[in-house]
C-alpha cells in the first residue's frame, strides 16, 4: 500500500505536466488508502479537475459532490461542480453552485461573470421551453414516445387540446407540422391517442375557414369517416364534432376578415358536397359501427334541412332525398334479431326516423312531397316478397320507422292494399321475430283517433290472442302496449272509456310489473313505459302509478340509460301524471248548449283536480324526477325532438308550481337543465321553460341554482317573458326573477340592461295591476345602481323620475318601499337628480313629508335618506327650502325620540340630517344658559 499524501503529490505533478491519465491513476490509488476525510475531500476535488479536462462531466460532478459532502464551503469543489453541471445542461443546478461561490467570495470576477452568464442562459432556455413552438413539439414527443408514462401522455393530450382552442395556439400547431403528427397519433390505433388528435383538430378547425379547408384536404374526408366509423362512442362523438366544426367554418360560421389571405380561401361548395355524399355512404355501410352510424345521421339531421324556413333554398334536402333516402330507409328497416344486419345502437332507428321527418318537413311543395312518397313506396314494394319473409319484415319495419317520422307518409303506405293484411298475417306467423315486428307496426300505425277506432273494432281480438298465446315476453309486452294504446284512444275524457271499468288498471299493473323486473332487457322494459304513456291518460292509472315508488324509480333509471328512444314515452307519462298538457277552457254556457243539442261533452275525472295533481307532483319529486329530467335534457339532439323538449319544459313548470318544492329542483340540477329548454325548441316549450326558470330565479340563490357562467344565460329567457303577448302571471314571475338577479351583482345588472329589458320593466311600472307594478318597481330599485339606468333618469323629456316620486305617494306599502328605495339610491349617486326631483311634480314636498312620517320604519328610513341626499346635494337653495318647510319640525321630532331597535335606522338618519343642516348654517345648535 502506498502513502496517500505521496500519491496525491505525484498526482499533482502529473496534472501540472499535462499527463491527466497518470494524475487520475495516482488520485484513484490515494483514494483507496486514505483514512483522513479532509485529505480525501482534497483528492476527490483534484480528481474532479482531471475529469473536467477529460470532458468526463458526470465523473467530475460526482467527485466534486463527494468533496462538498465533507466541506460544504469548499469553494474550489463548488466551482468545479458548477462547470461540470453547466456542460451537462443542468443550468439551474450549476447556477446555485456558482451563486454559493459568489456569496463566499463576493469580489471574485470569475464567479460574478459565470453567475451573469448562467443567469442569461437560463432565461433564454426558459423562453424557448415555454414558447408555443417548443410546447407543441414537446407534447407530440411525449405522446409518440412508447416508454412515456400514461399520466404524462394524458397531460400532454389535454394541453394540446386546450392549446388548439385558442387561435394563436391552433395556428402554431398547424405551422409546426401539427397535422401530420396528429395523423401519426391516429395511426397508433390507441383510443386515447385518436381522441386527443380528433379533439385537437376540432379546435384547429373552429372559426377559421382557410385552416379548416386545409386540414380537410390534408386529412381527407375518407380518413375522417373511417375514424367516425370506429366502434367507440367517445371517438365517434368527437369525430362528429370535428365534422360539425369544419361544416360551420366552411358554411360561413367564420366571420373574420382575412385581407390578402382571402384570396387563398377557395369555394367550399365542392368540399361540402363531398362530406354530404360520404356521410350518406356511411349511413348504409356495414363497415360503420352503430355509434358511427348514429353520428352520421345526427350530422345529416343537423346540417341538411334549412335552419330558417324563410330561406327558399332547400337544395341540400332535395339532394339528400335523391341520393340517400333509400339508405336511410334501409336503416329504419333493420331487424337486429335477423342475421347479416347493419351494426346499430339502441337509438339508431329512432334517429333515422327523426331525420326522415326533418327532411319531409323541409319540403316546400306538393311535387317534392309526392317524390318523397314515391321513393318510399318504391322501396317498400321492392322489399315485399312472399317467398322471402326476412325481406317482408324489413319492409314492415321500414313502415314502422316512417310512422315514427313523417307520419303522413307512413300512414299513406299502411293504407295501401295488402299492407294491413300482410301485417295481420305476420301477427299469426310462427316466428317470434315476425310477430314482434308486426305488432310494433300495428302500434305505431294506430296513432290517430280514426285509425285507433278501426283497430278497436278489428285489432283488439288479434292483440289479445297474441298476448294470451305467446310465450315470448318481448312479444307479449308489445301486444300489451297495443292494447294500452287502444284503451287510451279517448285521451283523458272520462266519458270516452274504450274498455270496461277496471281494464286499464289491470293493463297498467302488468306494465308496472314488467317495468320493475330487472331480469328483462332494457329494450323490452321500454315498451312497458310506452304502455304507461297511453294508460296514464286515465286518472286512476296515474294515481296508482305515482304511489308505486319502485315503478317510478325504475322508469327514471331507464330514462338515464343509453337507450334514448325511451325519452318520448317517459315525457308523455310525466305530462299525464302532472296534468301539464294544454286544457281547453270549458265555458258553462257552451256545455249547456252542447248537452241541449246532444253533442259530446268531455268530462273531468275527479282525480284530475288540483289537490290530486299536487300530491302526484310531491311523489314524483320524492322519487327523483328532477335528476332524471336533467339527464334527459342532455340527450342526443336528434332524439330530443322539439316536441319532447316542450313536454319536458311543461313537466318542469308543473313541478316548480309550489315554492317549497323549488329547492329540491335546484338541488338535483333542475335550474341548469332548464336553460337549454328555454333557449331552444318550440315557442310554447321555450315559454314554459322560461316561466319555470323565472319561478326558480325569483326565490333561489343564483350562485347555487345556476352555478358559474350559466347565470348570465338565464336573463334572456326571463326578459322574453316581459312581452305583452305573455300572460300576467308570466310577466310577474319574470319581474321577480330579474329583481333577485339584479340584487346579486353589478355584472348581472349590466347583462339585464344589455338584453334591452329596461323599456319593458318601465312599462310595467305604469301598469294598473298592483302586483305587476310593485314587481317592476322592485326590479328597478335593484337596477338603479347601474350607471346606464341612472343616465336614463338624468335625461330630459321623460317622466321616469316623476313616476318614481308619485309611486312613493301610493297607499300600497310594498310599492312605496320599492319606489322610495330607488329614489334614495338615485339621489345618493346623482346629485343633479335631487334638484330635478323638485321640478317633476308640485307634490314632491308633500310626498317626501309623508314618507318621513310613515308608520313603516323601512319606508320612513328611506324617506329621511332622500332628505339627507337633498341636503348634501350642493344646492344651497334646495337645502334652505327643505329646512324652511315643515320638514325641520318632522326631523326634530324624529331625532328627539327615544332609541328603539325597530326604528333606530330612521332615528339615526334624522339626527344625521339635523347635523348636516347645522354644518350648512341653516339651523343653530341648542345651548343651555346658566
Amino acid at each position: 500500500m502506498g502513502d496517500p499524501v505521496q500519491l496525491k503529490d505525484e498526482g499533482n505533478k502529473h496534472f501540472q505536466a499535462g499527463d491527466i491519465d497518470k494524475a487520475i491513476e495516482c488520485y484513484s490509488s490515494a483514494i483507496k488508502v486514505c483514512p483522513d476525510k479532509k485529505m480525501l475531500a482534497v483528492i476527490y476535488r483534484n480528481r474532479s479537475a482531471c475529469y473536467l479536462k477529460k470532458e468526463k462531466y458526470n465523473n467530475a460532478a460526482s467527485d466534486a459532490s463527494k468533496a462538498i459532502d465533507v466541506d460544504a464551503a469548499d469553494i474550489k469543489a463548488l466551482y468545479r461542480r458548477c462547470q461540470a453541471l453547466e456542460k451537462l445542461g443542468k443550468l439551474d443546478m450549476a447556477f446555485k453552485d456558482v451563486q454559493r461561490c459568489a456569496t463566499l467570495e463576493p469580489k471574485n470576477r470569475t464567479f460574478l461573470e459565470t453567475l451573469r452568464r448562467l443567469g442569461a442562459e437560463i432565461q433564454a432556455k426558459l423562453k424557448t421551453t415555454f414558447s408555443t413552438d417548443s410546447r407543441v413539439q414537446n407534447m407530440f414527443d411525449i405522446l409518440l414516445d412508447e416508454e412515456m408514462g400514461k399520466e404524462n401522455k394524458e397531460k400532454a393530450a389535454n394541453n394540446l387540446i386546450v392549446l388548439a382552442r385558442e387561435d394563436a395556439g391552433a395556428e402554431r400547431i398547424f405551422q409546426n407540422n401539427g397535422v401530420p403528427l396528429l395523423l401519426n397519433l391516429i395511426a397508433t390505433g390507441k383510443p386515447e391517442m385518436i381522441l386527443a388528435a380528433v379533439r385537437t383538430l376540432s379546435g384547429m378547425c373552429t372559426g377559421h375557414k382557410a385552416r379548416a379547408m386545409a386540414i380537410l384536404h390534408m386529412v381527407g374526408v375518407d380518413k375522417l369517416c373511417s375514424v367516425m366509423a370506429i366502434d367507440d362512442e367517445e371517438i365517434a362523438l368527437a369525430a362528429c364534432n370535428l365534422f360539425q366544426c369544419i361544416n360551420d367554418s366552411l358554411t360561413g360560421g367564420d366571420k373574420r376578415e382575412y385581407g390578402k389571405e382571402e384570396a387563398l380561401v377557395l369555394d367550399a361548395s365542392k368540399d361540402l358536397k363531398t362530406i354530404l355524399l360520404s356521410l350518406l355512404e356511411m349511413v348504409a355501410s356495414k363497415k360503420v359501427s352503430g355509434h358511427g352510424r348514429d353520428q352520421a345521421l345526427n350530422l345529416l339531421s343537423k346540417n341538411v334541412p334549412r335552419k330558417i324556413r324563410k330561406e327558399k333554398d332547400n337544395s341540400r334536402t332535395l339532394f339528400t332525398i335523391d341520393h340517400g333516402l333509400k339508405k336511410i330507409l334501409k336503416v329504419c328497416g333493420q331487424v337486429p334479431e335477423l342475421p347479416d344486419q347493419l351494426p346499430l345502437t339502441e337509438n339508431t332507428q329512432l334517429i333515422a326516423s327523426v331525420l326522415l321527418n326533418k327532411l319531409y318537413d323541409d319540403l316546400t311543395c306538393d311535387p317534392e312531397r309526392a317524390n318523397f312518397k314515391d321513393i318510399c313506396e318504391e322501396y317498400i314494394k321492392s322489399k315485399i316478397d312472399p317467398k322471402d319473409m326476412d325481406k317482408t319484415i324489413h319492409a314492415v319495419n321500414t313502415i314502422s320507422g316512417l310512422l315514427q317520422g313523417p307520419f303522413d307518409v307512413g300512414n299513406a303506405l299502411v293504407g295501401h292494399q295488402g299492407i294491413m293484411e300482410m301485417m295481420v298475417a305476420l301477427c299469426g306467423s310462427e316466428r317470434d321475430v315476425d310477430q314482434m315486428v308486426a305488432v310494433e307496426a300495428l302500434i305505431h300505425s294506430s296513432s290517430k283517433m280514426s285509425r285507433a277506432s278501426f283497430f278497436i273494432t278489428n285489432g283488439v281480438s288479434l292483440l289479445k290472442d297474441i298476448y294470451k298465446k305467446t310465450k315470448n315476453e318481448r312479444i307479449k309486452i308489445r301486444a300489451l302496449v297495443g292494447l294500452c294504446k287502444l284503451g287510451s284512444a279517448g285521451g283523458d275524457d272520462y266519458s270516452l272509456r274504450q274498455f270496461a271499468e277496471g281494464s286499464t288498471e289491470k293493463l297498467a299493473k302488468q306494465c308496472r310489473k314488467w317495468l320493475c323486473n330487472p331480469q328483462i332487457d332494457t329494450k323490452t322494459r321500454k315498451w312497458a313505459i310506452e304502455g304507461l304513456a297511453y294508460l296514464t291518460n286515465d286518472a286512476d292509472v296515474k294515481d296508482d302509478f305515482v304511489e308505486d315508488e319502485l315503478a317510478l324509480k325504475a322508469m327514471f333509471e331507464l330514462a338515464k340509460s343509453k337507450d334514448k328512444t325511451i325519452l318520448y314515452a317517459v315525457a308523455c307519462t310525466l305530462i299525464n301524471c302532472t296534468n301539464s298538457y294544454d286544457k281547453k277552457e270549458i265555458i258553462p254556457e257552451l256545455v249547456q248548449l252542447a248537452k241541449f243539442s246532444k253533442q259530446h261533452v268531455p268530462e273531468q275525472h275527479p282525480k284530475d283536480k288540483k289537490d290530486f295533481i299536487e300530491q302526484r307532483v310531491k311523489r314524483l319529486l320524492k322519487a327523483g324526477v328532477t335528476s332524471a329530467l336533467a339527464v334527459m335534457v342532455k340527450a342526443d339532439n336528434s332524439i330530443l325532438t322539439e316536441q319532447t323538449k316542450e313536454m319536458l319544459a311543461r313537466v318542469f313548470l308543473a313541478l316548480s308550481e309550489n315554492p317549497r318544492d323549488r329547492g329540491t329542483i335546484v338541488a338535483e340540477g333542475g335550474g341548469k337543465a332548464l336553460i337549454p329548454l328555454a333557449l331552444e325548441g318550440t315557442e310554447a316549450g321555450k315559454v314554459k321553460a322560461s316561466h319555470a326558470l323565472a319561478k326558480i330565479a325569483s326565490i333561489s340563490n343564483p350562485e347555487i341554482a345556476f352555478p358559474g357562467e350559466r347565470v348570465y344565460e338565464v336573463i334572456r329567457p326571463l326578459v322574453s317573458l316581459l312581452h305583452t303577448d305573455r300572460d300576467g302571471k308570466q310577466n310577474y314571475e319574470a319581474l321577480r326573477g330579474l329583481t333577485n338577479l339584479a340584487g346579486f351583482s353589478e355584472k348581472l345588472r349590466v347583462k339585464i340592461v344589455k338584453e334591452s329589458a329596461l323599456p319593458d320593466i318601465e312599462s310595467y311600472m305604469f301598469e294598473q295591476h298592483d302586483q305587476l307594478r310593485q314587481a317592476a318597481t322592485e326590479c328597478m330599485c335593484n337596477l338603479v345602481t347601474c350607471k346606464e339606468v341612472q343616465e336614463r333618469f338624468l335625461q330630459d323629456g321623460n317622466d321616469r323620475l316623476k313616476l318614481l316620486v308619485l309611486l312613493c305617494g301610493e297607499d300600497d306599502e310594498g310599492l312605496q318601499t320599492a319606489a322610495a328605495g330607488a329614489l334614495a339610491m338615485l339621489t345618493a349617486v346623482q346629485k343633479k337628480l335631487c334638484t330635478k326631483l323638485t321640478t317633476v311634480t308640485l307634490q314632491w314636498l308633500e310626498i317626501l313629508q309623508r314618507l318621513c312620517l310613515h308608520h313603516n320604519p323601512q319606508i320612513q328610513h328611506r324617506g329621511i335618506v332622500i332628505v339627507y341626499n337633498m341636503l348634501n346635494s350642493d344646492d344651497s337653495e334646495l337645502a334652505k327650502k327643505l329646512i324652511e318647510s315643515e320638514m325641520l319640525e318632522i326631523l326634530s321630532v324624529i331625532g328627539k325620540a327615544e332609541d328603539s331597535p325597530k326604528r333606530q335606522e330612521a332615528l339615526d338618519a334624522a339626527r344625521t340630517c339635523l347635523v348636516k343642516a347645522m354644518d350648512l348654517g341653516l339651523i343653530k345648535p341648542f345651548t343651555n344658559t346658566s
